[in-house]
């Protein structure tokens, strides 16, 4: 099965929406919509790698306390017990996934 259309909501300004797009015994891929303003707050997964893909706009993507924006398409790296986290600094929606492997414990 493939992916080729997602359907997300349109978030308002400030607001952030999220749902599982893939789950599996050692996978986990979510969705987050930024509104303008909106910012998932940085966390850690010690057990685990985090890769954001931005899909649509710009973040700005917050790692151990420094922050790059990055338009997309990109890709981010967040290793296993790194701090990280996005924010969405436009007035545009942001989209982006972030894929969790392996699942923690």
């Amino acid at each position: 099965m493939t992916l080729d259309r997602y359907d997300v909501p349109t978030p308002a300004e400030g607001d952030l929406e999220s749902g599982e797009l893939v789950v599996t015994d050692d996978v986990l891929v979510k969705y987050f919509a930024l509104g303008p303003g909106a910012e998932l707050t940085p966390h850690e997964h010690d057990d685990a790698t985090n890769v954001f893909h931005v899909l649509e706009g710009t973040v700005t993507v917050i790692q151990d306390g420094t922050e790059e924006s990055v338009e997309a398409p990109g890709v981010v790296l967040n290793e296993r017990g790194v701090a990280h986290g996005a924010r969405n600094d436009t007035d545009e929606v942001a989209v982006l996934t972030a894929s969790l492997c392996p699942l923690p414990s």
